[in-house]
């Protein structure tokens, strides 16, 4: 048995066990990816319920969450563990902002929201496991276009909801006054926050030895 750490930063935190038996090594790697899977619905779920009400669209802890999972879990994880959110909520477990759920709540204004975490955090998934999160400069451009495409789907979603009293559709100015504009700044702060968790992760991880650089590494720092 030995320890395979590779990949994302929760690759050297939670590492892979190798046991001699090959069954033996898929049902740990399996279980480690459930946990994993779980303890990320768990972050977004919290996050959600942080909210400073704002009407149609709330100001919730989330897009904190969705990047933070993207970056430690890569693309497939992550992906699987915001499709899985989405789901739960789906089915009716309050999940989402104040303790909504159902099909109900996905087709209002936030629904499209929804659908762009599980793509956001695919995509800084992706850009993870290609080095991106080493170094601070490099992972904002990433996260940037990452809360981008969630502006993108959740806005044309919001534009497309009819509203409740008159039927007309909400429309594409009033998505980006009522449903971007609001949520810059304190996505931003998010964004800084999370660019620069990352580099500092690694750091610590190479001191308390979890992770050894190769020659042909970045180094973790600003650029």
């Amino acid at each position: 048995m030995h320890v395979l750490r590779s990949g994302t930063l929760i690759e050297q935190l939670v590492p892979r066990i190798d046991f001699s038996d090959a069954a033996d090594s898929r049902d740990a790697a399996i279980v480690r990816d459930l946990v994993l899977v779980i303890a990320g619905v768990v972050l977004v779920a919290l996050c959600a319920q942080i909210v400073i009400p704002w009407h149609p669209v709330p100001l919730t802890g989330q897009t904190f969450a969705v990047l933070l999972v993207g970056g430690l879990y890569g693309m497939v994880r992550a992906t699987i563990t915001l499709a899985a959110y989405f789901a739960i909520g789906l089915l009716g477990i309050g999940v989402f902002a104040d303790g909504n759920s159902g099909w109900d709540y996905i087709q209002g204004p936030t629904g499209g929201y929804l659908v762009g975490f599980i793509v956001a955090a695919g995509l800084i998934g992706f850009m993870a496991e290609r080095g991106l999160d080493r170094k601070v400069v490099p992972m904002i451009g990433a996260l940037l276009i990452a809360t981008a495409i969630i502006y993108l789907l959740g806005a044309w979603w919001l534009a497309e909801w009819e509203l409740p009293s008159t039927g007309e559709r909400f429309g594409w100015s009033a998505a980006y006054t009522s449903g971007v504009e609001p949520f810059i700044l304190g996505d931003l702060a998010k964004l800084a926050a999370v660019a620069g968790l990352f580099p500092a992760g690694w750091k610590i991880a190479e001191k308390l030895g979890l992770y050894s650089k190769k020659p042909d590494d970045p180094s973790p720092g600003v650029v």
